[in-house]
Parts: structure tokens; C-alpha cells; sequence
């Protein structure tokens, strides 16, 4: 596994240096690369035998660190199939998927419909090397009174008192543990050929399933609205019989921890507004 010591600027310095070895192990031709992103470095490629893939580099980060690890242990099922791994450089090669196509741009209905089949294909049992949600869970305690100092005290205390609060209560108390996905949302999921729609970028930890559906509950690209968020924690936790409350719990917990740091720090906290008014 790369330095996680790294810091992204100096990572992104070495990218081509890396892609060039990467592009010698595995004998690649390169395409021109896709839209950076925070956690990584994807390009298309072709192989020596002629078949399409994507060469991916993962920035080292403690929630993408074990994403290669999950895409095995999935191998294929409902998530873009691993071809090959280098964990000395974080990379590795990836089923295609050409078209390109987001889960979002198919609209919320269809969107919940195929999340709602993908979960269960997902959540399959794991330990080792994976993360825990108990563990993850446990640091955000911290992390959050600590970041809200830090951050100049520019959020409301209360919803950062309310997101510790809700994962001191479930973080002990978790049901079966299984493989989830903390980043699970209808721009991670593509189109594809071999099944009609793919996830890609996990961000694994193993824990309860009511967790799962945090991604997709403040997914503003499926409609970002009270009514909207409430609507896809009351369809997924019914469709999937799972705990609301505990799910609603997990949103606002991960939510909050999430908006620090983020680009997307306004629609998550609105989020958290909508999930604690609606409190039963």
C-alpha cells in the first residue's frame, strides 16, 4: 500500500511517474484520462490482448484505502470487475464501463430502484483488512467537536452535538455485520454491458446494514428538497427492511462528519436540518 502519509498535492506530483511503471508491468496502451477526482487518477487503456479497461490510481486515504480489497471480494457482482492490482502503487485495472452514463442522469425513480437491488448483492460478509463502522464511528465522536472548533465554529453546535449523539447511541449496538459502501450514490454507479448498471468507487467499511443508506439519503442529485431526502429514507429502509430510526441515525452522523471539508458542505447540513426536524 502507498504512503497514506502523502499529501494529496505531492501524490498527484508522482501520478505520471506512476502511470508510466504501471503502463510497463501490464503492458498498456493509454487513452486520454477522465476528469480528475478527489481520491484518484483514472484513465482508459487497452491491454495486450486487445480487451478495454481503466487503469486507476487511488489516492492513499483512510476511507478509499481498502477499495481494491472490496472490489475483490465483490468480483463483479452488482460493482465493476478488479482485473489486476499493484498495492505498492495503489492501482489498478478495471472493467470498463464505455458508455459512461450516470445512475443519477436516469432520475430518482429509476435510480432508487436499481440502488434498492443493488444493496443486498453488496452486502456479503468480511472482516480482514477492512475498516469498521464501530471503529469509524468512534473516531467521528472526535473528529466532529474537534473539526468545529477548527472550522471557527461556523456550523450550528447543535447539529454537531445531534450527529455525536446519534453515533454514540448506535455505534456499540450494530446488528449483523456486512461489506457496505459509504459512498454509494447515483454518481457512482455506471451504465455497463455486462450488467445495466455498475458501482464503482467504494469507500468500504463493515458494519450494519441500516448504515448503507446514508450515501443515498443526501444524495442531492437524485432531488434535493425535505420532502425528497425523507422520501428515499422512508422507500429504502421499507423496500429493504431495515431500522428508520437507526438509518435516520446513521445519515445524520456520517452526514455531519462528512460536511467538513466538503464542497458539498451546505447541502449536507441542510440534509442533517431535515432528518433531525423529522425526529419520531
Amino acid at each position: 500500500m502507498a504512503d497514506a502519509s502523502l499529501t494529496h498535492g505531492v501524490w498527484l506530483e508522482r501520478v505520471p511517474d506512476l502511470v508510466a511503471e504501471c503502463v510497463e508491468e501490464w503492458g498498456l496502451q493509454l487513452g486520454e484520462p477522465y476528469e480528475p477526482g478527489a481520491a484518484g487518477y483514472a484513465v482508459p487503456v487497452e491491454l495486450q490482448d486487445g480487451r478495454q479497461a481503466v487503469l486507476k490510481l487511488i489516492y492513499p486515504h483512510r476511507e478509499s484505502e481498502h477499495e481494491v480489497d472490496a472490489l475483490a471480494l465483490w468480483d463483479g457482482h452488482g460493482a465493476v470487475k478488479l482485473l489486476a492490482r499493484d498495492d505498492d502503487r495503489s492501482a489498478m485495472l478495471l472493467e470498463r464501463c464505455d458508455s459512461g452514463e450516470t445512475l443519477a442522469a436516469a432520475g430518482a425513480d429509476v435510480a432508487l430502484e436499481v440502488l434498492t437491488g443493488l444493496l443486498p448483492r453488496l452486502w456479503v460478509v468480511g472482516g480482514e483488512p477492512f475498516h469498521t463502522l464501530e471503529d469509524e464511528a468512534s473516531w467521528w465522536i472526535g473528529y466532529l467537536p474537534e473539526q468545529w472548533e477548527r472550522s471557527g465554529r461556523t456550523v450550528e453546535r447543535r447539529l454537531v452535538d445531534a450527529a455525536v449523539d446519534a453515533l454514540s447511541l448506535l455505534y456499540q449496538s450494530q446488528g449483523e455485520q456486512v461489506l457496505l459502501n459509504q459512498d454509494l450514490h447515483g454518481d457512482n454507479v455506471l451504465a455497463a454491458e455486462r450488467e445495466p448498471w455498475l458501482v464503482i468507487d467504494p469507500k468500504p467499511l463493515i458494519g450494519e446494514r441500516e448504515f448503507a443508506v446514508a450515501p443515498i439519503v443526501r444524495s442531492f442529485e437524485l432531488g434535493h428538497s425535505k420532502r425528497e431526502a425523507l422520501y428515499r429514507l422512508d422507500r429504502l429502509t421499507a423496500d429493504l427492511g431495515l431500522d428508520r430510526e437507526r438509518a435516520r441515525g446513521w445519515t445524520i452522523g456520517q452526514t455531519m462528519a462528512w460536511a467538513f471539508d466538503s464542497e458539498y458542505d451546505a447541502t449536507h447540513l441542510e440534509t442533517v436540518q431535515w432528518l433531525l426536524e423529522d425526529a419520531r
